[in-house]
């Protein structure tokens, strides 16, 4: 295996990452409207993600900066023929982080409903758009011989991708629901369980549509062998919250977006952005690469520092590890 396809390979690993554990915070996000009943179910719902929400970014901006570094001619495209989409995203995620932090700086009703405000939409835009993203650099887009994307803003918007995006809200809302069941007690807990199965059944149908779309589409044996483990755990992860067994579901919706994202990324291989003009305009491993040196640098240095992060980030989950509810709010000075 070539270098390039290695670093392939470790990307597509730091987006399942990322949409793993930045999955289930923007569906606690989305569930302080649909889920918490009165001011101190969604404090309850935002402590649960307070402490791990930003370690969860850094798998983004370490996705991003691996990109830029290993593949250049993939980022440019990327970052030039979306850019309204993911400075969409950017903007959300920089609200967001400022509505964590401001929340409770200020002891007013409407200002702390209006930094909730931005919590639920900037938990959801983001959650919508990445399925769109996604979906579009699976499908193909309009890129040149210059390796340059020609479409528009609405290119992007067509029913794969639209799919995709639904796709990714319902099951990053899916996974937030069963993780807080996971993370309280009491009522909230109770209910969260019930609008997790909900919310399963509705991502199980969706998400089979849309893998078996992308299976027709583009895949082979390996992403056909990712979509059932996808479908199954899926399948695992609503029984298991309907019988209670938080843990359990948990693990399994995680191990559902891991399985997705992998689909995706092997349908995509060799590839790493598609030309819906010509097929030998496409971005792939090789021609979107660097230079064998600057892979070799990034290897030894991501085989140093990864460890180090992944023992530190499992650190702080097992110190935040137990559960919360209404009874450990403190009543607001």
């Amino acid at each position: 295996m070539e270098l390039h396809d290695v670093w392939f390979v470790l990307i597509a690993v730091l987006w399942i990452g990322y949409f793993f554990l930045e999955g289930f915070d923007f569906g606690v996000g989305i569930l302080t409207k649909l889920l918490a009943r009165d001011r101190a179910e969604k404090r309850v719902l935002i402590n649960t993600i307070g402490p791990v929400w930003d370690g969860n970014e850094v798998w983004l901006l370490t996705a991003g900066g691996a990109t830029f570094a290993a593949f250049p001619e993939w980022y440019a495209t990327l970052f030039s023929g979306f850019y309204l989409p993911l400075l969409i995203i950017l903007i959300c995620l920089i609200v967001r982080g400022v509505a964590f932090e401001y929340r409770v700086k200020r002891p007013e009703e409407n200002w702390q409903r209006n930094w909730e405000q931005a919590i639920f939409w900037t938990s959801l835009i983001p959650a919508l758009l990445w399925g769109v993203a996604f979906g579009n650099i699976v499908r193909g887009v309009k890129i040149d011989a210059d390796m340059e994307y020609v479409g528009t803003f609405w290119d992007l918007l067509n029913p794969y991708a639209l799919l995709g995006g639904l796709v990714t809200l319902t099951l990053f809302t899916f996974h937030g629901a069963v993780f807080a069941a996971l993370k309280t007690v009491g009522d909230i807990r109770a209910r969260a369980r019930a609008l997790a199965f909900g919310l399963g059944l509705v991502t199980a149908v969706l998400a089979l549509v849309f893998l078996l779309w992308t299976q027709v589409e583009s895949g082979g044996g390996w992403s056909l062998m990712a979509m059932l483990v996808a479908v199954v755990a899926l399948v695992g992860a609503i029984g298991t919250i309907r019988a209670g067994r938080e843990g359990w579901s948990f693990a399994l919706s995680g191990v559902t977006i891991a399985a997705a994202v992998a689909m995706l990324f092997l349908a995509l291989f060799p590839n790493v952005m598609p030309s819906s003009l010509n097929s030998e305009w496409s971005l792939t491993v090789t021609n979107a690469s660097s230079s064998p040196y600057t892979l070799k640098i990034m290897t030894w240095c991501a085989a140093i520092a990864t460890p180090l992060v992944l023992l530190y980030q499992s650190w702080t989950y097992w110190v935040f590890r137990k559960r919360i509810g209404t009874q450990h709010i403190a009543d607001a000075h």
